[in-house]
């Protein structure tokens, strides 16, 4: 871990001291939004403060929201938006909602947080839509291989009015999921040590072969077993294990989850495969949402487009200079700290990886999956139509650079 960020300081027994006066979702609100190094003195001070202004009046509302990974340390590698989204809601609608923020998979993980939800133990949660792929199958249409080219036309499209139409709407009628935001990367493959003495990979052949943990999706399975990459899966807490004593040989999973999730120590390679979609989002409970009075929904919106804004711009800069995923690989990061080496593919290696398994080149490997999506999105072709919207933005944009939009006002 990066021992630079502003909690490096604090201990774990000291937060639950803190959190054991303050409350955790208060202590974790105060520490989210500190700008510099923390002394356990600024932590008391700054929950205590938040403690008072969050309990000023009594809430109208007070909703859990079940984070599965994130906690006071690593809140600041992937910048998923969840304390900000929660902070910001809090003080936009004056205490009225008040969020109790349950983070560290205390209370839902990153494949059980959306039946949670649904079963209405947590109001709101955060986790990928590829692991909560199990209990909303539907959230699959963010899988297809090779639809988005790069994280610039993944935030377009969900900033996108038709994203509402293709993504949001049939989520909300099929899994009573209200889709509010999402951080976005793409997915590759993370080496093990197996990996660290061997030269850094260059071509796609050079993966073909290797046996790789998969995540909760159905359609990354499609794609890793067409590009010859043995999809298996492993349970999380054996990953680490597996990929330091060489049982598998990678993982599927984005840059900025490697780093957050302590992952750095048994990675030696990152491979930028860019194969599909790796998006850490959060949704809310669609019935929840709809008994709030209209002003409090309005809240709601306007707080998951700051929090996805936010999300925009914080986590491209962190990829850069907190993770290390960048070329050359800034010093003192959490990749540079642990030797882990980004493997950039060429765009020739990008394009045949895409001639192998994605539904533009291989549509027979879909038929059934894109089918059934379709059937369930009303009859729209979803793969085509996420496509098109992906690509009226310049491949090599910038994603600090689309413009925001609030999706739900066309």
């Amino acid at each position: 871990m990066r021992t630079s960020n502003n909690l490096s300081k604090i201990t774990r027994r000291d937060l639950f001291r803190v959190a054991g006066q303050y409350g955790m979702s208060s202590t974790l609100l105060a520490a989210g939004s500190f700008g510099g190094a923390m002394s356990l003195a600024n932590l008391a001070s700054a929950a205590e403060s938040t403690y008072e202004k969050r309990f000023a009046k009594p809430a109208k509302h007070t909703l859990k929201f079940g984070a599965a990974g994130f906690n006071a340390q690593n809140l600041l590698i992937e910048r998923a938006g969840a304390l900000e989204f929660a902070r910001d809601l809090e003080s936009r609608t004056d205490g009225e909602i008040r969020i109790e923020f349950i983070g560290n998979n205390q209370i839902c993980g990153q494949t059980s947080c959306v039946e949670k939800t649904q079963q209405g133990i947590v109001d709101i949660y955060a986790a990928s839509t590829q692991n909560s792929a199990g209990g909303a199958p539907y959230l699959n249409v963010l899988d297809y291989a090779y639809m988005f080219p790069g994280r610039a036309s993944q935030y377009h499209f969900l900033y996108s009015p038709e994203s509402q139409r293709i993504l949001r709407d049939p989520l909300e009628k099929r899994h009573g999921l209200k889709f509010l935001f999402s951080h976005c990367e793409l997915r590759g493959i993370q080496l093990g040590l197996g990996w660290e003495g061997k030269p850094t990979v260059t071509k796609l052949e050079e993966l073909f072969g290797t046996k790789n943990r998969v995540t909760g999706t159905q359609l990354g399975r499609i794609a890793m077993q067409a590009l010859n990459l043995n999809p298996v899966p492993v349970a999380w807490e054996e990953t680490l294990d597996g990929l330091k004593q060489g049982l598998i040989d990678g993982a599927e999973t984005w840059a900025s989850a490697v780093a957050y999730a302590n992952m750095s120590p048994v990675v030696s390679q990152s491979v930028d495969l860019k194969f599909f979609c790796g998006t850490e989002h959060t949704s809310m409970s669609a019935s929840v949402f709809d008994s709030l009075d209209g002003y409090l929904q309005d809240a709601v919106m306007e707080s998951a487009y700051w929090a996805q804004t936010h999300v925009q711009a914080a986590n491209e800069a962190a990829l850069v200079k907190t993770v290390g995923h960048s070329d050359p690989q800034m010093p003192d990061t959490i990749f540079a700290q642990n030797n882990v080496r980004n493997a950039f593919l060429a765009d020739d290696q990008i394009k045949m990886a895409e001639e192998m398994c994605s539904p533009e080149f291989q549509p027979q490997l879909w038929e059934k999956w894109r089918e059934r999506l379709n059937n369930w999105a009303g009859g729209i072709d979803t793969y085509q139509e996420i496509y098109d919207i992906a690509r009226q933005v310049p491949k090599d944009m910038k994603p600090e650079n689309v413009e925001p939009r609030r999706w739900w006002k066309a």
